[in-house]
């Protein structure tokens, strides 16, 4: 019987993985499904692009995959069984159950609402295509002086707010930071921030920290009041529990604890990757919600999923972050560099060319989903040893 390899999600992480995975492993011993909720990839680095009024190119899954052997079950995941190897799905087709002998698990994130009031039911977000489509909605109704506010000084925050800004000069953005705007920013790349919020009329409100959501304002504490005919909630991330509740070791932010070679360390079939591994950076930290972790960990991923079933040495590749790239509207950007403990460096690029470069990544991760088998070698690795079901070790 083929080994069956289950990848939860078809984000970034997910999807290179799945396409890594049928690139390199024979068809003839594996049997590889995707799992994903909605049949369409989700750039998810330019959703504030969508809110705003931007189209953007919908690559159909079924189009991704076709062709490449890999299986697509559309579904939403509803449960992991991950002593009896299943998975409980629910979509079109009804309930159901995929067994599996190896679970990659990349179901990504979603907008943390960190508890505070009105989040849930007044505030928007851009962490997924349906929410933003919702914004999108509701600022095309917005008339001219309409008040937009962004909570959340980290790159969505202010890639969301200078998207606005730029893309609506009718409207009256601003940002709420908890601390300082920039602040990790090296001194010239914190300036040219800055001089872009001055030029496209962003209001900064430093050092507030909102904590409660109303119809038509933000209140911070202390009992500020920030006029906001639209909130949009960019205040950090947070995993789905179906992680927690299925047994696997989690942290105390819900994400699956693995080793370095981002496979669980209570579970070893299960591997994780992107924002939902829990794993620890070449700095000694854990790695951050973004798309750089999902390229990182769901190359080590399969990885050492392929190394371990066919026999090889799992290899380690790097986990370590080289910079930080913001865009500030369509026409300017900030590429700040990091050293290895993420610290920034005196050394930046800002502009035009820097906003070029980010164009580039953007369209480069949205060409990779695309061709997920590309350079697909003519022969592919065969499987050591054929799987168990009755539980007993497949491979090294």
């Amino acid at each position: 019987m083929k080994h069956r390899i289950v990848v939860l999600g078809a984000g970034y992480a997910g999807a290179f993985a799945a396409g890594n995975l049928a690139r390199r492993l024979s068809p003839a011993d594996t049997e590889i499904t995707v799992v994903n909720a909605v049949p369409e990839f989700v750039e998810r680095m330019r959703l504030h692009q969508l809110a705003i009024g931007q189209d953007l190119a919908l690559r159909k899954l079924a189009d991704v995959f076709a062709g490449t052997g890999v299986r697509l079950r559309l579904a939403r995941v509803t449960g992991i069984d991950p002593e009896r190897r299943t998975v409980a799905v629910t979509g079109e087709d009804g309930d159901g159950e995929l067994a599996y002998d190896t679970l990659l698990y990349a179901l990504g994130s979603s907008v943390a609402h960190h508890g505070v009031s009105g989040v849930a039911e007044y505030a928007f977000d851009v962490t997924g295509r349906s929410s933003a489509l919702r914004l999108r909605e509701r600022l095309a109704g917005l008339g001219e002086g309409g008040t937009v506010l962004v909570v959340g000084e980290g790159l969505t925050g202010i890639e969301t707010a200078t998207e606005f800004a730029e893309s609506r000069p009718d409207l009256s953005v601003a940002l709420a930071a908890r601390g300082e705007l920039g602040a990790w920013l090296s001194p010239k790349a914190r300036r040219h921030l800055r001089r872009a919020f001055d030029r496209l009329g962003i209001t900064v409100h430093e050092h507030t920290d909102v904590e409660a959501v109303e119809p038509a304002r933000a209140i911070a504490v202390g009992g500020a009041s920030i006029p906001a005919d639209v909130t949009v909630w960019s205040a950090g991330f947070a995993v789905h529990p179906i992680a927690a509740a299925s047994g696997l070791e989690v942290a105390g932010t819900g994400q699956i604890v693995v080793d370095r070679t981002m496979r669980s360390v209570s579970h070893p079939e299960v591997y994780a990757a992107g924002d939902c591994a829990y794993a620890i950076g070449e700095n000694g930290r854990p790695l951050p919600m973004s798309c750089a972790s999902a390229g990182y960990t769901n190359m080590q991923a399969t990885a050492a999923i392929i190394a371990r079933l066919t026999g090889g040495e799992v290899p380690t590749t790097g986990l370590k972050y080289h910079g930080n790239h913001i865009s500030l509207g369509r026409r300017d950007a900030i590429f700040q560099m990091v050293d290895g403990d993420v610290r920034s460096k005196s050394w930046y690029l800002g502009g035009r060319t820097a906003a070029w470069l980010k164009s580039g990544v953007l369209k480069g991760a949205g060409w990779g989903i695309a061709h997920p088998t590309f350079g697909m070698p003519k022969r592919k690795r065969r499987l050591a040893t054929a799987p168990d079901r009755a539980g007993v070790k497949v491979a090294a």
